[in-house]
């Protein structure tokens, strides 16, 4: 008999014979399913909050910042910047020949959470005349469009769902009195879901600032951004710089996401070190209960390699029982779950790399658990194991 089909009978006697090692089977189970769970509904944070970044940076689209600003966030352009952008090679046209280009501004109101009460904020976005055409994925879903000139707000389905005082016809408080909101949009689950859009130039004469603080545009070739930001980069009069969007949001996201996974995975680790240990105890206390059914197996022929063998793919299928628990119940508690982080308003992903990264930590544990129980197994002589039976 072949060592792959001596793997198999060994492998399929210690299955059959599982339920006589039920408890301790399960903690392998256990464990493995509260590593695989924690380690999930953490990641799904950020992983949640990336993909709203990145569902929202189209790489056709470029953004314009001021020299030196990392962000939309302290950006500042000018009015008299503008016309030199939209006039630089490398961007789209409509039609007509004008400039498929916006410039936006992003300030910062303050609200509170639903669910807690908390004082938080949400995002207000200053909409150009071209930023809806930009955005082809941009639904009213309910209410009606802000009239350009005029004092009124659109309200992202995510805002509404986290926020209070987001629901059509209530108001919002700026410097200049109330601005009601008059509909809701969705944008396919993107960062903008969770803004509040209004007319860029209204929203900037409420505010009482002068500048824009970044100007979005759609390139006339994916390839046409070198051209573009080296027209920019060469005007004396401009003080701006250009990247891709979706190398923006990128950027974006690396910042807050190393942090958060960093902590994920130093939970994980510690949680992984105590599943560890209980699959090492589980499959020692495995091998000795099962040294008679080893001698036997060794005496018929059977040899070292498949009973090793067996030990371990014990460990691994319990860890896998164990993996898919979990990521289940991570995935029925977190998966679409709305959350806010600063300004920022998202839902959580439990996505199916996250699942397959956490069936892959916890056949790793079951391995590094199992191995030495499975040499034990393998070099136990067979006189040894009859008599100590």
């Amino acid at each position: 008999m072949n060592e792959l089909r001596q793997i198999a009978v060994v492998l399929a006697l210690n299955l059959r014979n599982l339920h006589t090692r039920f408890w301790p089977s399960l903690v392998i189970v256990v464990g493995m399913a509260c590593v695989v769970g924690v380690l999930l509904s953490m990641l799904s944070l950020t992983t949640g909050l990336v993909h709203s970044y990145m569902a929202s940076g189209n790489p056709q689209q470029a953004i314009v910042l001021s020299q030196n600003s990392q962000f939309e966030f302290g950006s500042g352009i000018s009015r008299a910047s503008i016309e030199p952008i939209f006039d630089a090679p490398g961007i789209s046209k409509d039609p007509t020949g004008a400039a498929m280009a916006a410039a936006e501004i992003l300030s910062s109101i303050p609200v509170t959470i639903k669910k807690s009460g908390f004082a938080s904020n949400v995002l207000l976005r200053g909409f150009g005349p071209k930023s809806l055409e930009m955005r082809p994925e941009f639904k009213l879903v309910s209410g009606r469009m802000f009239r350009p000139g005029s004092r009124e707000m659109l309200a992202g389905i995510a805002a509404e769902g986290q926020f209070n005082g987001l629901n059509v016809g209530d108001k919002i408080i700026l410097p200049d009195g109330e601005w009601p909101i008059v509909g809701n949009f969705s944008t396919g689950g993107d960062i903008l879901e969770g803004e509040l859009v209004a007319d860029a130039p209204t929203a900037m004469a409420a505010l009482r600032s002068n500048t824009f603080n970044s100007v979005i545009v759609r390139l006339a070739t994916p390839g046409a951004l070198s051209a573009f930001k080296k027209a920019l980069t060469s005007n004396p009069a401009l003080s701006v710089t250009a990247e891709r969007l979706s190398d923006y949001y990128l950027r974006t996201t690396q910042l807050f996401s190393g942090f958060f996974n960093g902590v994920a995975y130093t939970v994980g680790a510690i949680m992984a070190i105590g599943a560890l240990f209980g699959a090492l105890n589980t499959m020692y206390s495995a091998v000795n209960a099962r040294m008679l059914e080893i001698a036997t197996l060794r005496a018929l022929g059977f040899g070292a390699v498949p009973i090793a063998v067996s030990v371990i793919a014990e460990a691994m299928l319990l860890a896998l029982v164990g993996a898919l628990i979990g990521a289940s119940i991570a995935w029925l508690l977190f998966n679409g779950e709305q959350k806010s982080m600063g300004s920022n308003v998202f839902n959580m992903l439990v996505s199916p790399g996250l699942t397959v990264l956490g069936i892959a930590w916890a056949l790793v544990i079951a391995l590094l658990g199992s191995l030495f129980p499975s040499i034990r197994a393998a070099r136990l002589p067979i006189a040894i194991a009859l008599r100590e039976t």
